[in-house]
């Protein structure tokens, strides 16, 4: 068992640490607001009074938060990751940013003495509580090896990919996809609603259909009703379409459905539903068809 660290306590960031705890690690947490770590206080984790001295007393410090900036925030600056860390020590970020700060913050890594790993993660809030997430790893191959025991707990499919930057990478490839199926999903499902066909019947009928790929499959519901906490905000989702966005030109790789699909993710923002799940992107598509939804009436 290792003495591990977490920083970033979200929806899936709670997650993991819990998973973490579960498999019998010692997890030492923080988060910017305390009372979403309590749950995990309550099952045995502990706090720390900074990111800083979560590093300092974990042989690998975890970070799951919201963007490049926010990455930023943990691991600079005097309370930071960077300033905790030691010889030996592994730094894993399991958030999606940009693959270029990833890059330059592992160089930052390298010169304190530690070794640092991307591995961001493909899946839902409900694919881990099923113990079914997919990670993918980018850093030194010999990191990756000592700290894969480790990632199995979070989820049993660890893809090791290369040098930092890789997984990160990789992960922006595979999200652009998950916003574009939602908005097909929504063209399709609008063109039967204004048919006569029941919402909630033609739901039914396309989750038996062979469009039902595991994304349509746990999102499709969300048409009817969105959850109560976003698992995956439009805002969030608008980052990573905007860092595909930004590699593509970098690349030269035109990214036709990827720049339609963010423009509809902009219009949500603009309605004032940017902060529900990005499964809205069928409501804002509702609107503009002069049809009413739960969340656009």
């Amino acid at each position: 068992m290792a003495e591990l660290g977490f920083v970033g306590l979200g929806v899936m960031g709670s997650g993991v640490a819990r998973r973490l705890l579960d498999a019998g690690h010692t997890v030492t947490v923080w988060n910017r607001t305390r009372a979403k770590a309590d749950p995990l206080l309550d099952a045995g984790a502990n706090w720390a009074s900074s990111p800083r001295e979560v590093a300092e007393r974990s042989e690998i410090v975890f970070t799951m938060v919201t963007n490049t900036e926010a990455v930023r925030a943990v691991t600079e600056g005097p309370d930071g990751i960077l300033a905790g860390l030691a010889p030996g020590k592994v730094y894993v970020d399991m958030s999606t940013a940009s693959p270029a700060t990833t890059r330059a913050l592992a160089e930052q890594v390298a010169a304190a003495g530690a070794q640092m790993l991307d591995a961001p993660v493909s899946g839902s809030v409900s694919t881990l509580e099923e113990g079914k997430l997919s990670i993918m790893v980018g850093g030194d191959a010999e990191t990756f090896e000592r700290v894969e025991p480790v990632l199995e707990a979070i989820g049993p499919r660890v893809f090791y990919l290369g040098p930092n930057g890789a997984a990160v990478t990789m992960k922006i490839a595979i999200n652009i996809s998950l916003a574009v199926q939602m908005l097909a999903f929504s063209e399709g499902l609008l063109l039967a609603e204004k048919t006569g066909i029941a919402r909630e019947r033609a739901v039914e009928v396309m989750l038996a259909s062979v469009i039902a790929s595991p994304m349509v499959a746990y999102r499709a519901p969300f048409v009817l009703e969105q959850p109560d906490e976003a698992w995956f905000d439009c805002r969030m989702m608008q980052k990573d379409m905007n860092l595909a966005l930004e590699l593509g030109r970098e690349l030269e790789v035109p990214l036709p459905t990827t720049a339609v699909t963010n423009e509809l993710l902009t219009a949500a923002n603009a309605m004032g539903i940017g902060d529900r799940d990005f499964a809205v992107l069928f409501d804002v598509l509702a609107s503009m068809s002069g049809l009413k939804t739960e969340v656009v009436s």
